[in-house]
């Protein structure tokens, strides 16, 4: 049992250095994450004043209103479909699918956001856990400066699991909003290109 006892502590130690690396690298990740939510803030925030207005009052007459008031590029993912709801369809079908396609890459898109909020708080706890072993270790021999340093590690790995998480939840809260309203939208353009508004 002794023997099954030291291969467990042992393997458990050598996780904190891997666990360690995983974090900072998440850490940096979602670093680039919110700077790349603030530009499509930004990005949405100038488009949505120009497009909603025209969708509010469209109608199939005022199509070509909403093509003038598209940016000249596409700028945003909701654009793109757009762009091409209004470019090609003419079937109810082709519509469906051009829908269904903007909700993969929405999926897409929120895979990242998902994945940090839900690693963040596990390796973070990880490491905390792991790194708890030797400082209490050093408590039960005397070696306090061993314990304030695997203290530090310990609440490091919380705070950093924990921004982690934190900024993988409201970057994906936020975009799920935004990304269920630009559904809305696009179907209800799509029925009026189509001709099916009731």
């Amino acid at each position: 049992m002794e023997i099954i006892s030291k291969v467990l502590f042992w393997v458990a130690n050598s996780l904190l250095i891997p666990d360690i690396i995983i974090l900072l690298i998440l850490f940096a990740r979602s670093l680039l994450l919110l700077g790349s939510f603030y530009n499509q803030f930004i990005v949405k925030r100038n488009n949505d004043k120009k497009i909603n207005p025209v969708i509010e009052n469209l109608t199939q007459e005022k199509l070509k209103d909403l093509r003038a008031t598209l940016p000249s590029k596409n700028n945003s993912l909701y654009i793109k479909y757009l762009r091409t709801l209004l470019e090609n369809t003419t079937h109810e079908a082709y519509a469906d699918f051009t829908i269904s396609n903007f909700e993969n890459e929405v999926d897409k898109d929120l895979s990242l956001s998902k994945m940090l909020a839900k690693l963040g708080p596990v390796l973070g706890l990880i490491g905390t856990l792991i790194a708890m072993s030797p400082a209490l270790v050093g408590l039960s021999s005397g070696d306090i400066s061993g314990m304030a340093y695997n203290m530090q590690v310990v609440f490091a790995t919380t705070v950093v699991g924990l921004v982690v998480s934190a900024i993988g939840l409201v970057t994906l809260q936020v975009k799920q909003r935004w990304y269920a309203k630009e559904v809305n939208n696009l179907d209800y353009i799509a029925r009026v290109v189509t001709g099916n508004v009731n």
